[in-house]
C-alpha cells in the first residue's frame, strides 16, 4: 500500500511540475514552447528510467544509453528550430544610427559566444526585447576611442543590445575597466542601465557588447525560495535515513529514534554550510548575486551537495575561478579535518560521539587518498573484514566525496567552472561531454555515477553566462590551483584495485 501511494505521489508531482513549467513557457510564445520541449527531451530518459523503477521494472544500461542518444538527437533538432526562429526575428533597425561600415546588407546576427548563450536561454530573450534608444546609442558610441577600443562596425542584436566590432588597443582588463567607467559616467543621461561585455569573436578579434540590464532577471522569485526550503528538508530526511542505516536503526519502523541520527545530520549540514559560506563570501567580494542554495539529496551518500544559480553577470574569468575554487578548498579542509580526527579517535578507540561503528574495511578501497591516509594512521588494523571506526570518519569521507563529485569538469559544477575560467568555453564543452560519458560507463560498477550523470545532464550541464570581461587570462597561480583541484578530484574518486589493496593490507 505504501509503495502504491509513493508511486502515485511521484507521478502526480511529475504531472504538476510539467504542467507548471509548460504554463510558464507558454507566456513566451513558440520560442518558450521550444525551450520547454528541449528540457523535456533531456529529462524524458530519466523520467522513463525512474518511472519503470517505481513500478519495479528496471531498464538495462544499453536501453538507457539508447534513450539518452535519442533524446540528444531531439534536443539538437529542437535547438536548430530555435536558432531558425531567432534569426527570423525582424531586425528593427530604424532607431540605430549605424557606422559607415555597417550597411543594411550586413545586419546579421553573428554567431558569437553571447548570441549562442542568449539562444540557449530562449525564455529570457523575449523578456529583454526593448531596443536601445537612438539617443542612448549615440552616448554609448562616445565611450570608444583609439586608446581603448577602436569601433569600426555597429550591429544591433536580437536581445535589444548592440555589438561593436573593432580593434582592441590595450590590455583587456584595463580597457574593459575604462570602457565600463565611461559607460557608468553616462548613466544619468541614459534611459536605462546597460552592461558592457568584452568577449572573443570567432575570428579571434575582440567584440564589445552593450546589452540592457534586466532587473527582473536578477530577482529571486518566491518559487525559488520555496523550492530551496523543500530540497533542504528532503536533504535532512535523506541524511537522517543514511545516518540510521549506518547505525543499524530502521527509522521507518522506529521513527521515535530519529534523534540518534542528529549528530550525523549536523555533520553533513555543517559540511554543506562551509561550502555555501565560502561561495557566498566570494560572491559578495565580486558583487555577484546568487539564488538560494538548492540541495541535491541522495539516499546513497546523504547529499550530492548544493548548487546556486548566478543571477548577475560575472565580472571576469578570475571571479568565476574564485567562485568555483573557494567552496572546494573550504569543504576539503573541513572534511579532511573530520576524517583525520575520526581516524585518530578510531585508533585510540574513543567513543566521544555516539559509538564506534563496525563497518567493512573495504570502504577504504573506494578512494586512493582516503585508503592511503587510513592505512598510515590505522596501520595493520585494516587487515580484517570488519573495522571499528569513529563516526567522524564517515562524515569526513562523505564530505570529501561531495567535494570530489562537485569538482568534476562538467557544466556548472565547481570543476566545470574552473575549466571554463582556465581554458575557455570550447574546452569546457568537451570536458562536460567526456565527464558524462565516463559517468555512464562507471555506472556499470557504481550506480551512483548514473544518478550523478542524470543530475548534471538535467540541471547543471550548461556553462555560465558570458562574463563582462571574458578576454583577460588568469594568472599563473590560479592556473596551477586549477590543475591541483582536478588532480585532487581524481585522488578522491579513483578506487584502489583489489591487488593494490591486498598488498597494502586493506581488507
Amino acid at each position: 500500500m505504501q509503495n502504491s501511494l509513493t508511486t502515485l505521489a511521484a507521478l502526480l508531482g511529475t504531472m504538476i511540475l510539467l504542467a507548471w513549467s509548460f504554463a510558464r513557457a507558454d507566456r513566451y510564445g513558440r520560442l518558450g514552447i521550444l525551450s520547454w520541449s528541449q528540457q523535456i527531451l533531456l529529462a524524458l530518459p530519466w523520467l522513463i528510467y525512474f518511472g519503470c523503477w517505481l513500478f519495479h521494472s528496471y531498464l538495462s544500461l544499453a536501453m538507457l544509453l539508447l534513450l539518452l542518444a535519442l533524446s540528444s538527437l531531439g534536443y539538437v533538432f529542437v535547438g536548430y528550430q530555435m536558432c531558425q526562429l531567432v534569426e527570423n526575428i525582424p531586425a528593427q533597425t530604424s532607431d540605430y544610427p549605424l557606422s559607415k561600415s555597417a550597411s543594411s546588407s550586413n545586419l546579421t546576427i553573428p554567431k558569437t559566444p553571447i548570441t549562442s548563450q542568449v539562444i540557449s536561454q530562449a525564455p529570457a530573450v523575449s523578456q529583454i526585447l526593448n531596443k536601445i534608444a537612438a539617443a542612448d546609442l549615440q552616448l554609448i558610441q562616445g565611450i570608444f576611442g583609439i586608446e581603448t577600443f577602436y569601433a569600426t562596425e555597429t550591429l544591433p542584436q536580437p536581445g535589444g543590445g548592440v555589438m561593436f566590432r573593432g580593434n582592441l588597443r590595450g590590455e583587456p582588463a584595463e580597457v574593459h575597466q575604462r570602457l565600463s567607467k565611461a559607460l557608468s559616467d553616462r548613466s544619468e543621461h541614459l534611459s536605462r542601465k546597460y552592461n558592457l561585455f568584452l568577449v572573443d569573436g570567432e575570428d579571434l578579434r575582440q567584440l564589445v557588447y552593450v546589452i540592457p540590464a534586466n532587473s527582473e532577471l536578477e530577482k529571486v522569485s518566491n518559487s525559488q525560495k520555496i523550492l530551496s526550503l523543500i530540497l533542504f528538508a528532503v536533504n535532512l530526511f535523506t541524511t537522517s535515513i543514511l545516518g540510521g542505516e549506518i547505525q543499524n536503526i530502521d527509522l521507518i519502523a522506529e521513527p521515535n529514534r530519529w534523534h540518534e541520527t542528529l549528530p550525523f545530520i549536523i555533520g553533513i549540514s555543517s559540511i554543506l554550510a562551509v561550502r555555501e559560506l565560502a561561495q557566498r563570501w566570494i560572491a559578495r567580494k565580486y558583487q555577484i548575486r546568487l539564488t538560494p542554495p538548492f540541495c541535491l539529496p541522495s539516499f546513497q551518500i546523504a547529499s550530492f551537495g548544493a548548487f546556486s544559480r548566478v543571477k548577475t553577470p560575472i565580472p571576469s574569468r578570475k571571479a568565476l575561478f574564485d567562485l568555483a575554487i573557494a567552496p572546494a578548498i573550504a569543504s576539503s579542509i573541513f572534511s579532511l579535518f573530520l576524517l583525520v580526527l575520526g581516524l585518530i579517535l578510531s585508533k585510540n578507540q574513543v567513543e566521544s560521539i555516539g559509538i564506534l561503528l563496525e563497518l567493512p574495511s573495504q570502504i577504504f578501497e573506494y578512494s586512493v587518498f582516503i585508503g592511503l591516509l587510513a592505512k598510515s594512521i590505522l596501520g595493520n588494523s585494516l587487515a580484517v573484514d570488519l573495522v571499528s571506526i569513529h563516526p567522524l570518519v564517515i562524515l569526513g569521507w562523505l564530505g570529501l566525496t561531495i567535494t570530489a563529485l562537485n569538482l568534476m569538469p562538467a557544466g556548472q559544477l565547481d570543476g566545470g567552472r574552473i575549466i571554463q575560467a582556465v581554458y575557455g568555453r570550447k574546452t569546457a564543452a568537451v570536458t562536460t561531454l567526456l565527464t558524462l560519458l565516463l559517468l555512464a560507463l562507471a555506472s556499470i560498477i557504481n550506480p551512483i555515477s548514473l544518478y550523478w550523470a542524470g543530475i548534471i545532464l538535467i540541471l547543471l550541464r550548461s556553462q555560465e553566462s558570458p562574463m563582462l570581461n571574458e578576454v583577460s587570462e588568469l594568472d599563473s597561480d590560479r592556473d596551477a590551483w586549477g590543475i591541483v583541484a582536478l588532480f585532487w578530484m581524481i585522488l578522491l574518486i579513483l578506487p584502489i584495485t583489489p591487488l593494490v589493496a591486498e598488498k597494502l593490507g586493506i581488507g
